[in-house]
């Protein structure tokens, strides 16, 4: 890990506010910043786990919007990319994919759209967030510790989060760049319990089949004193936003996805992933340190 890239916040005040993956959609995060500021959520207790500018059609007006809140976010993928004017948005996908074949339209839409100081902005974003939180030692990656761009999901945590976790005295990481909400943790064997989190994205659904984007909330938890984390459902003007792209000419799967909810390709998902396609996600609270042990690990 590159020292001189992470952002120090120390101990944040409860509750804390998480939300990844804005993707260029205006209407979605002016949505996020209107729900934080009625919940007197302040943007020092706001964090973004990064991929700022993506898939919709307003990337330099996202920024800007972000920028002017204040909130705390990491450098994603996308950031990397266009921060540095890159050819692509490095975001992992296959070759020849559809995936990758999508990506090819909007990451040269935004490449067109973003600014020089929007780029400076970007480069000098932090690729890690750590802070601590009731007493909980909290680090914020991309995709994850080891890779900016490493998916992990759900139905893979169990194999892939023990290593992340290997080299980084924290109790929990808090993750984007997958775009599904989901929470997942273990005990060590000294009992130490360690948990993986992902707020989901606000920018696109979550291939759930509804409209619905994700947060997520972290607050002081009852259980063993630790953390509570609360996924939860954004609701924004999903056809407005769609509406923008068609008219910009991003007439292409993601657009009808923000309605829909169904993600144009799933060459990402693993197949537990791809059989819940269009079964709605519902809003759920994980404690942070149920009873459970890394041989027989819980994932939410």
């Amino acid at each position: 890990m590159q020292q001189a890239a992470i952002l120090e916040l120390g101990e944040l005040q409860a509750p804390v506010l998480v939300f990844g993956g804005p993707y260029s959609n205006l209407q979605a995060t002016r949505a996020m910043r209107s729900l934080a500021d009625a919940q007197g959520i302040a943007p020092r207790q706001t964090i973004c786990t990064g991929d700022i500018v993506a898939y919709c059609a307003s990337p330099s007006e996202t920024v800007a919007e972000l920028r002017d809140w204040g909130c705390h976010s990491i450098m994603g993928n996308c950031e990397e990319s266009l921060g540095n004017a890159a050819d692509d948005c490095g975001c992992g996908f296959d070759e020849g994919t559809a995936c990758s074949l999508l990506s090819v339209q909007w990451y040269q839409f935004a490449n067109k759209r973003v600014n020089a100081e929007d780029r400076g902005w970007m480069r000098a974003l932090p690729r890690f967030i750590r802070f601590s939180i009731n007493g909980c030692r909290c680090l914020v990656v991309h995709g994850a510790v080891s890779s900016i761009n490493r998916f992990i999901f759900p139905s893979n945590a169990a194999e892939m989060v023990h290593e992340e976790f290997a080299t980084q005295a924290v109790d929990c990481i808090i993750a984007g760049h997958s775009g599904i909400p989901f929470t997942f943790g273990y005990r060590e064997d000294n009992g130490r319990a360690k948990v993986w989190h992902n707020a989901g994205v606000i920018g696109m659904p979550a291939n759930d089949g509804t409209g619905q984007v994700w947060y997520s909330i972290i607050r002081p938890g009852r259980q063993f004193g630790h953390l509570d984390f609360a996924h939860m459902p954004l609701a924004y003007n999903a056809e407005l936003a769609r509406q923008i792209m068609l008219a910009s000419g991003l007439n292409n799967g993601y657009a009808d996805a923000l309605t829909s909810g169904l993600w144009p390709s799933m060459d990402v998902l693993p197949e537990v992933e791809r059989v819940k396609r269009g079964i709605a996600l519902q809003a759920e609270q994980y404690a942070f340190a149920p009873v459970y042990s890394r041989s027989n690990p819980v994932s939410g």
